[in-house]
C-alpha cells in the first residue's frame, strides 16, 4: 500500500535543564500537550500511526497508482499541524505559573517534520496496527540529518516532485547519508523563512492572559504529573531531543518514589500570580 509518511518531531529543551524530578515531569506534560495539539490538527486527513517519545508518526493512504495531484493538499496539512503546535505552545506560555526549567523553556520548543512517500505494510498486533517496510525505516532515518536550521520540513524526492509551486520555490536541496540506506537527495524548507512570506505558516493571534486559565492549567499539570513525579512512570522516556538531560541522573534524594524529600519539594500550592496579569 502506498502512503504519505510524516513525522512531527518536537525539540528545544536545552541540555542545561537541571535534572530534577519536577522539571522532567513538567516537560513530559508539556510535550504531551503539544503532541495532543498535533494529533487534533492532523485529523481527519493524517492518521496517527504511533507516538514515539517526543514525536508523532502520521500516515495518509494514497492511490496505488501515483497521480499528479495526489499531494495537492500536502502543504496545507503540514501548515495546519504547525499552526496547531504554535497555538498550543502560546497557550502554555501565556498561562504559565510554574518557574521550573521544564516550564520556563516551553516557549522555546521547536517543531520539525520529515516526509516521504513509499510502500508500507500494516501489521495487526492484538489491538494495535504497526506500519512496516523499508520506506518506514527510510522516513525515520531522515530524522538524523544535516539541515542547518532548527524548524523545517525535510522531504524525500517523491514528496518534493509533487510539491505545490509556492512551497517548492522555498525548498533547498541537501544530501544525506542514511544509515543502512546510503546517500539520498532531499529538500528542506525553513519554516521561519516561510512564515515571513505566508501568514498561513504562523500564528498571528495573541492570547490574553487569564488568571482562571492559569490556575486551571496548573491544577491539570499537577494532577497529570504526579505519576511521573513519584516514580510510578518514567518521565521523558523515549524522548529523542532532551540533550544530556537523563532522568536516571536525578539526585539520590529524589530517586525513591516514596522519598520524603521528593514529596516535600513538590509544589502543592500554585505560585503567586502577578496582580497585573
Amino acid at each position: 500500500m502506498r502512503a504519505l509518511l510524516v513525522i512531527a518531531d518536537i525539540g528545544g529543551y536545552t541540555r542545561f535543564m537541571r535534572v530534577h524530578r519536577i522539571n522532567l515531569a513538567h516537560a513530559q506534560y508539556i510535550v504531551a500537550q503539544l503532541l495532543e495539539a498535533l494529533i487534533d490538527a492532523g485529523e481527519p486527513h493524517l492518521q496517527l500511526a504511533k507516538l514515539e517519545g517526543d514525536a508523532a508518526f502520521f500516515y495518509a493512504k494514497l492511490p496505488d497508482r501515483p497521480k499528479e495531484d495526489e499531494l495537492a493538499s500536502f502543504s496545507g496539512r503540514v501548515a495546519q499541524l504547525r499552526r496547531g503546535f504554535l497555538a498550543r505552545r502560546m497557550e502554555i506560555e501565556s498561562n504559565r505559573m510554574c518557574t521550573c526549567d521544564g516550564c520556563t523553556q516551553a516557549g522555546q520548543l521547536k517543531l520539525k517534520f520529515v516526509a516521504h512517500v513509499g510502500e508500507i505494510a500494516l501489521q495487526k498486533i492484538k489491538r494495535y496496527t504497526e506500519l512496516a517496510g523499508v520506506d518506514v525505516i527510510f522516513v525515520h532515518r531522515l530524522l538524523k540529518n544535516t539541515v542547518p536550521v532548527p524548524e523545517y520540513i525535510l522531504m524525500s524526492e517523491p514528496v518534493y516532485a509533487h510539491l505545490e509551486a509556492d512551497l517548492r520555490e522555498h525548498a533547498r536541496p541537501t544530501h544525506e547519508e542514511l544509515e543502512g540506506l546510503g546517500a539520498v537527495t532531499t529538500h528542506y524548507v525553513d519554516f521561519v523563512e516561510l512564515a515571513r512570506d505566508f501568514a498561513a505558516w504562523g500564528v498571528t493571534e495573541s492570547l490574553v492572559p487569564s488568571r482562571l486559565r492559569r490556575i486551571w492549567g496548573w491544577i491539570k499539570m499537577t494532577v497529570r504529573s504526579l505519576p511521573y513525579f513519584v516514580g510510578i512512570r518514567r518521565s521523558c522516556d523515549g524522548f529523542r531531543n532532551m540533550g544530556n538531560v537523563d532522568p536516571s541522573l536525578a539526585p539520590a534524594e529524589l530517586a525513591g518514589p516514596s522519598s520524603t524529600a521528593a514529596l516535600a519539594s513538590f509544589q502543592t500550592t500554585p505560585p503567586p500570580i502577578d496582580p497585573k496579569s
